[in-house]
């Protein structure tokens, strides 16, 4: 901007200051918070919507049509039906882009109540906590496309708590989380055809590294990605030690059946429980013959920078878990799918793009 200009704006922008101080209450420009409450409020009120009014038409080029209200950042703005059209807004609506926008990422974080306080708060707009849950539930929130390459991803089960009528128990279900690492993450609610459409919809890397805990149903989704030539399965490290704790006995013996495990040696880690007999014993020799080609040399693979734990899914699943799990949330069944696809598009950054 020129000098000439920015002297012009600041003359105006003095002009304003006067004429709307004279019209504040004097009690409250005796603080700084008060000043600036007041000076939002006549911006909201008096200066924003005659600003967006004139970008309104200069922008679109056109005034015809049928006129609607919508409330937004600026104020309440006026616009025709063709002005909406081209500026790209939607229809029967009466949030602009960015309101809604601002909703949604206080929403994705907190309850619909407490979003409708803050966002009073930090915007000056009043949306109330039931218009924020409309405004969530008619967003278009499909997990999104990757761009580059996926080389590692690990699937892992949270809960919800469903609402139920009132003297009935709560009921808590499962829900799949998934995380591209390093790409994007999405949750699914008993829709794991969804997941796995998903899924192989990606571009995935060969060979594709596949990682998860030692819950069947987890390895009966990852068989369906890709083909089983490109995927290098591998059991979560943590849960196989996780598993070799709950056998107990000599710390000796732990210590040198971890070791064979580091390095993939599943059979030399079976050899040394040949002298103790246990029932702990024997599920903790089914579960390394079960997952026998999931356990890898992960010294080597850790070396190589390969991931050997799903630390990143678990973490996607408490960050979930911090909206959906809050503290009294319970969820009606048809509801839960766009609550975790709202969560999930908050933590991977669509709102703030």
């Amino acid at each position: 901007m020129d000098a000439t200009k920015e002297a012009q704006i600041k003359a105006h922008a003095l002009a304003l200051a006067e004429l709307l101080y004279d019209e504040t209450d004097p009690e409250q420009v005796k603080t700084l918070a008060g000043i600036e409450v007041a000076v939002r409020d006549h911006l909201l009120e008096y200066v924003g919507p005659e600003i967006g009014k004139f970008f309104i038409c200069t922008s679109s080029g056109t005034s015809s049509g049928r006129k609607r209200h919508i409330q937004s950042i600026v104020g309440r703005l006026s616009l025709s039906q063709r002005q909406s059209q081209r500026l790209k807004v939607k229809a029967r609506t009466q949030w602009s882009p960015q309101v809604e926008t601002c909703c949604l990422l206080l929403s994705a974080n907190e309850a619909y109540a407490r979003a409708a306080d803050d966002i009073a708060v930090l915007t000056g707009v009043c949306v109330s906590g039931s218009t924020q849950q409309r405004l969530v539930h008619r967003q278009d929130l499909e997990p999104p496309a990757v761009d580059s390459g996926v080389k590692e991803m690990s699937l892992d089960g949270g809960k919800v708590r469903l609402r139920t009528p009132q003297g009935q128990p709560c009921q808590w279900r499962d829900y799949k989380g998934v995380n591209l690492h390093q790409c994007s993450i999405s949750a699914f609610y008993k829709d794991n055809d969804s997941l796995v459409n998903w899924l192989n919809q990606q571009p995935l890397a060969h060979p594709l590294v596949c990682l998860g805990d030692g819950h069947d149903g987890i390895w009966n989704l990852f068989s369906q990605i890709g083909h089983r030539s490109e995927r290098l399965e591998i059991l979560d490290w943590y849960h196989l030690m996780e598993n070799l704790g709950n056998v107990g006995g000599s710390q000796q013996r732990l210590d040198a059946v971890e070791a064979c495990l580091w390095q993939g040696d599943v059979d030399g880690a079976v050899r040394l429980f040949d002298d103790w007999s246990h029932e702990r014993v024997d599920q903790f020799i089914g579960y390394l013959a079960k997952h026998r080609l999931r356990i890898v040399n992960y010294s080597y693979y850790q070396a190589e920078g390969i991931s050997i734990g799903s630390g990143a899914v678990e973490s996607t699943i408490k960050q979930i878990g911090r909206r959906v799990k809050i503290s009294g949330a319970q969820w009606k069944e048809d509801n839960v799918p766009q609550v975790l696809r709202h969560r999930c598009a908050y933590l991977n950054g669509q709102f703030s793009s």
